[in-house]
């Protein structure tokens, strides 16, 4: 009686295709669980697909029980129609082996549609609250630990298994070669914008110098014509020096009062 209830409880917490209500998801995952290379004081990281199945702009959020130990980026964006998106989830440098190497710790993909041209950083608080009224789609997703010895097996069994499931692989990795070739483009021309935009801040930056320069040496010119003036104006109006004529006088001699007297 255990092992079907064992099963159930697995499909319903992997299985991104199925939502709770039997409709369509918005969103399809792969791989449909995390497995991580578990090795003491190492990081480990797996990277999820997350591609939009509809026409519409679709916000995705990712949750986990153990925050601490997981690093999400991006744990939350916006897909466009049937675009896709890759969410990196980074195992934390880990200090001691789990029991029998189980992991307990659980993902949690919520999806909902938004309105279209909606960037990351114009979500509302409110996006995933269960209490609106719009459709909040959810995928859970199992944790699984592997050792490094056992991940060729693990990675050959999954290749084999892959192969089964989708004859057509080649075309599959050449989508995701193609995916990886227009990340690297727009990785280059974002770059090429940075640039372009510190070339054009640097110019504005020349060009106020130049022009507070300009400013100076107006004024400093300004100046140095008003004293140039003022001092033309100056010996202008200055009298002409007049020639002195030297006149020699002779001498007078004192005349004597000795033996006059003056009438009282």
């Amino acid at each position: 009686m255990l092992v079907p209830r064992v099963k159930i409880i697995q499909v319903l917490a992997v299985d991104p295709v199925m939502t709770a209500d039997g409709s369509n998801p918005l969103i399809s995952v792969q791989p449909n669980a995390l497995k991580f290379v578990f090795e003491l004081e190492k990081p480990s990281f797996c990277d999820l697909k997350v591609v939009n199945n509809t026409e519409h702009y679709v916000a995705f959020k990712v949750k986990t029980t153990s925050p601490k130990k997981y690093f999400v980026r991006p744990n939350t964006g916006v897909v466009q129609p049937w675009d896709s998106s890759v969410i990196r989830v980074t195992l934390q440098a880990p200090r001691e082996y789990p029991p029998d190497m189980q992991c307990k710790d659980k993902f949690l993909l919520q999806s909902t549609i938004v309105p279209p041209n909606t960037d990351v950083d114009d979500l509302p608080a409110d996006t995933f609250n269960k209490e609106s009224t719009k459709e909040i789609q959810e995928c859970k997703l199992k944790v699984f630990y592997v050792t490094p010895s056992s991940r060729g097996n693990s990675e050959d069994e999954g290749f084999k298994s892959y192969s089964d499931q989708a004859p057509d692989s080649n075309s599959a990795v050449q989508r995701l070669k193609d995916e990886r070739d227009a990340a690297v483009r727009q990785t280059l021309q974002l770059q090429q914008e940075l640039d372009f935009l510190k070339r054009r801040r640097h110019r504005r930056n020349d060009t106020g110098f130049s022009l507070k320069f300009a400013l100076i040496v107006g004024l400093i010119g300004i100046m140095v014509g008003l004293l140039l003036n003022f001092s033309f104006s100056s010996s202008l109006s200055s009298p002409a020096a007049v020639p002195t004529v030297e006149t020699t006088t002779s001498p007078v001699e004192p005349s004597t009062t000795e033996g006059i007297e003056t009438p009282l």
